[in-house]
């Protein structure tokens, strides 16, 4: 999806969240939250933002269809539409779960639109160790759990390592801990041609990732309560040292030019074309470049945090029940049993069949959201490629996966990020100097947090 597309999309899931905070939930009390998740997992059951399913959703759909076979599934397979879903819940007509990112969980919650899951985990006995920390952190709010997680691929660094070594340069130098070295390393990488940039020393991923470069830096992007703390003063460091890594490969307007050239997920990608040194990427993408370019000569690094420690933050999707939904105990059974170890052993199954039908095919791992189904998938289908260094690069994601942080929820969590967003690239652009940038993001970000804050009190006691 192009830079543009995700900015529009964040508008306008952002406009969709204000017309939803007008509406209301059509009764909006405490108690219209609360559901019965003892009762038999039959019936029909309506699930919405199944957009897609590749052979790993498909196959994981197909085992739960086997195991609830008393339950008619009737899916809406298309993507989470914030619009469509503030119609139903207004309506009333909602259906019984719905897959959405997990950063616009918190919002919901706050707003009583969606049912807390504690009861749901208890009623199934599964425990909330059976996902990773920071995953579940993205989908609690008020010290309830509110999404069933799935998903989570960890940040990491890869590098051209023919490019370092061309330099003198090893992927131990790309050393985000060490601020003055990396601005050095990523200077001595960086080409232009014709006064533009030919070969990136690192993209950092920008504006997307800089709540990881915030966080990795002690940083704080919300508080305990979910309140925004975007104008941190480590923070404020971060973007300073992020405009300064920027420029020194030619500014961001002409940076980000370089990148939407970028032939990402083809065989004349960035790396194939030397047209990046080093590139923040999430744990997906070196399968995008093992089936596209499987010779590349790559090494990965982990993203490491001020004290030289692997950092990771949690991204990925989740499950979520509607107030109102007509069968919320068959939701709970069914979206525990898509995220059951058994059903993610079926996945890599599936995934690890299709890869060995295809000669040239690398397994590069499935990273679930679940410690216990990473570890076991990792065990029994991921073995040498044949490359050493994708060996390397599928090592690499599997050390930093355990290092996630949260980046907390909140009330008004997509808004907080639109805001963040906007002041690295005002701060980026030269428009304003980084202090200034998050002092007027912060100032737009508590803004929203209030009115969500005060939308929330006031749909608790209608």
């Amino acid at each position: 999806m192009k830079k543009r597309q995700k900015l529009l999309l964040a508008a306008t899931t952002v406009a969709s969240l204000a017309v939803l905070t007008a509406c209301g939930n059509g009764g909006g009390n405490t108690a219209a939250t609360e559901a019965d998740f003892s009762g038999e997992t039959t019936g029909t059951l309506n699930a919405w933002g199944f957009e897609n399913a590749d052979d790993v959703g498909q196959s994981r759909l197909d085992y739960a269809a086997e195991q609830l076979s008393d339950l008619d599934i009737e899916l809406d397979a298309t993507a989470f539409d914030a619009q469509k879903f503030t119609a139903a819940t207004a309506s009333g007509q909602v259906p019984d779960v719905v897959q959405m990112s997990a950063r616009f969980v918190g919002t919901y919650a706050a707003r009583n639109l969606i049912i807390p899951l504690d009861e749901c985990l208890a009623e199934n006995d599964v425990d909330e160790s059976h996902w990773y920390d920071s995953v579940i952190a993205d989908v609690s709010y008020d010290d309830s759990l509110y999404g069933i997680p799935q998903f989570y691929q960890p940040p990491a660094i890869i590098v051209n390592t023919p490019l370092l070594e061309e330099a003198g340069l090893t992927p131990e130098d790309i050393d985000t801990s060490d601020r003055e070295g990396l601005l050095e390393a990523v200077t001595a990488l960086s080409k232009e041609t014709g006064g533009n940039p030919s070969t990136l020393g690192l993209d950092p991923s920008l504006p997307g990732q800089a709540g990881l470069w915030m966080l990795g830096a002690g940083g704080q992007i919300l508080d305990d309560e979910g309140r925004p703390t975007l104008d941190n003063e480590t923070n404020v460091e971060t973007l300073e040292y992020l405009v300064e890594l920027v420029d020194a490969q030619g500014g961001y307007a002409s940076v980000k030019s370089f990148i939407d050239t970028f032939d990402s997920f083809g065989t004349e990608n960035q790396y194939v074309k030397n047209q990046v040194a080093a590139q923040v990427n999430a744990q997906w993408y070196p399968n995008v470049l093992a089936e596209s370019s499987p010779d590349l000569v790559i090494n990965a690094v982990p993203f490491k945090d001020s004290d030289g420690e692997n950092f990771s933050v949690a991204s990925g999707t989740a499950f979520v029940i509607p107030v109102g939904a007509a069968n919320p105990a068959a939701a709970c059974d069914w979206m525990l049993t898509l995220t059951s170890t058994d059903a993610w052993m079926a996945a890599g199954q599936e995934r690890a069949d299709n890869i060995a039908a295809e000669p040239g095919r690398v397994n590069t791992g499935l990273f679930t959201g679940s410690p216990e189904a990473d570890q076991m998938i990792r065990e029994e289908y991921i073995g040498p490629t044949g490359s050493d260094s994708f060996d390397q690069v599928i090592d690499t994601y599997y050390d930093v996966v355990d290092y996630g942080q949260s980046y907390g929820s909140s009330a008004a969590g997509l808004e907080i990020q639109t805001e963040l967003e906007n002041a690295v690239v005002s701060a980026l652009n030269g428009e304003k100097d980084p202090a200034q940038a998050l002092a007027d993001g912060q100032v737009n970000a508590e803004r929203a947090y209030d009115e969500a804050i005060a939308l929330s009190e006031s749909a608790t006691t209608e």
